[in-house]
């Protein structure tokens, strides 16, 4: 990862946080849904700059895409609720709860290698290192990545890409039913 990256990717963080922030609190169920839409939008782009454009596309395909066009739909057939407060009031119980669950969590991270250590379990791993070493000669495929997704793992693949075909069909069937309704 390059040192101009780095900045961009903490930008972006901080905007998915705070997309994820506002998609939590938002009482306005649109504002909460376009806030999620952008949730999902950043974390596409945060996997494109980490070099993991098949999620980068499954995110951006289901999370952003068909899952925000399914919400629309439903709060379309639905009645909005009024009220005043912009944002829901925090409460306490689940305040803590969530609180501790992300304190706990934080402690396992000075267990995860820095990123890029040679060092680490996983770059040092025969199963790492069998990939690196026989993923260009058995596939012919240049990038390691790839090799892996579309040769060693293809039907785990052709699962994924069928549900984001799936999900696809099924919001053009919903839009066409809205159509003639």
């Amino acid at each position: 990862m390059s040192d101009v990256q780095l900045p961009v990717i903490a930008i972006l963080l901080t905007f998915v946080v705070c997309a994820a922030l506002a998609a939590a609190f938002l009482r306005d169920i649109l504002s909460a849904i376009i806030a999620f839409a952008g949730f999902s939008f950043g974390v596409s782009i945060v996997y494109i700059l980490l070099r993991a454009p098949d999620v980068a596309l499954t995110e951006a395909a289901v999370g952003a895409g068909v899952t925000t066009v399914l919400f629309l739909l439903t709060i379309v057939r639905t009645v909005r609720p009024g009220g005043d407060r912009l944002f829901e009031r925090i409460k306490v119980v689940p305040a803590l709860l969530a609180t501790g669950l992300v304190a706990v969590l934080l402690t396992t991270m000075r267990s995860l290698p820095r990123v890029g250590d040679p060092n680490s379990p996983v770059a040092t791993s025969e199963i790492t290192r069998y990939y690196l070493e026989n993923a260009y000669p058995q596939t012919e495929v240049e990038n390691v990545v790839t090799a892996i997704l579309a040769a060693y793992r293809g039907f785990d693949t052709l699962g994924e890409a069928a549900v984001v075909l799936a999900a696809g069909v099924a919001v053009l069937v919903v839009l066409r039913k809205e159509v003639y309704v």
